[in-house]
């Protein structure tokens, strides 16, 4: 039997991996692997040994360890520990300030820092060296500022003829106290926004000075929309940090007055290496993880209805 088959045309050739393409792969790994496995022993691997230890009554100075199941998790819900209660309406308290106070503070100096003025360079590191300070000095910085009898604050305030406070030594203002003092730290979010603002096309705001529109304009119609993806960003960011917000509670206020400063991860803290219960402290980080991914789930849910990229409108 013959085929008629035309002389030119192609033959189908199977293509092996050559030594080429192996030894891409072969590096390809070989160079990705350090950070596999730096991921696989020192992030999944202890958060897989912690959820272990949440199912235990794991105590330092005990000899045994026993396995409890849900346990631990069961004391938490069940109201036994009215610190957990306590620590979560403290955090979620600090949350619902820092947060919008961050991202609006930060917005406002980072358009500020974007327009055209002299020495901006020079203001745009001013406002990002806090960032760098160390915590423990930040906070004794702070502690120094907001003492009610010697703090300079008070004293400025006093000058000024205006009502002073006890700042992080009053119950009622412990909170607010402690979000100002993160806001010391905001340089890295400007930053963040410079970056945004940066990439708006300048054609834009050409076309509303054309159309004879004012900077409340160009602010509401170009700026803030063009720039909702690095909000979306600094949200996400500022959230998480907020949930794990430990250093100025350990430094400043040690939880009080009276557990009003007592946030989730230094309760967290208190309770693994203070009172050495590593099985209960394990299942409250396993509390703290699901409450931030939650959190973070919905605003990238939300996000769909908000976030404007480029030429695509919402996400």
């Amino acid at each position: 039997m013959q085929t008629n088959i035309p002389m030119n045309a192609p033959v189908p050739v199977r293509r092996k991996a050559g030594v080429r393409e192996r030894k891409a792969l072969f590096y390809g790994l070989l160079f990705t692997a350090p950070a596999v496995l730096g991921f696989i022993l020192f992030t999944a691997g202890p958060m897989i040994a912690s959820f272990v230890l949440s199912l235990t009554d794991y105590n330092v100075f005990k000899e045994s360890v026993s396995f409890i199941g849900f346990g631990n998790y069961a004391r938490l819900f069940s109201g036994q520990d009215e610190s957990f209660y306590r620590s979560l309406g403290v955090t979620f308290y600090f949350v619902v300030l820092r947060v919008p106070a961050c991202i609006i503070i930060s917005f406002i100096i980072a358009l500020l820092l974007n327009m055209n003025i002299k020495a901006r360079a020079l203001f745009r590191t001013i406002i990002y060296l806090p960032s760098i300070v160390p915590a423990v000095a930040s906070a004794m910085i702070w502690m120094w500022l907001l003492n009610p009898d010697l703090g300079l604050i008070n004293m400025m305030l006093k000058w000024l003829h205006l009502p002073t406070s006890d700042w992080i030594f009053s119950e009622k203002s412990v909170i607010p106290s402690i979000v100002l003092t993160t806001l010391w730290g905001i340089g890295g979010t400007v930053i963040i926004f410079l970056a945004g603002l940066s990439g708006i096309p300048k054609q834009y705001y050409e076309a509303v000075d054309v159309d004879g529109g004012g900077w409340y304009h160009k602010l509401r119609h170009i700026t803030i929309p063009m720039v909702t993806p690095t909000i979306f960003f600094n949200a996400v960011m500022t959230i998480i940090s907020s949930f794990q917000v430990f250093n100025e509670a350990y430094i400043l206020t040690q939880g009080g007055p009276n557990d009003k400063s007592l946030f989730f991860v230094f309760y967290l803290w208190r309770t693994a290496f203070r009172d050495t219960e590593m099985g209960y402290a394990s299942a409250l980080a396993w509390v703290l993880f699901v409450i931030i991914l939650a959190f973070t789930f919905l605003v990238f849910r939300s996000s769909k209805s908000w976030v404007h990229y480029e030429g695509g409108g919402p996400s």
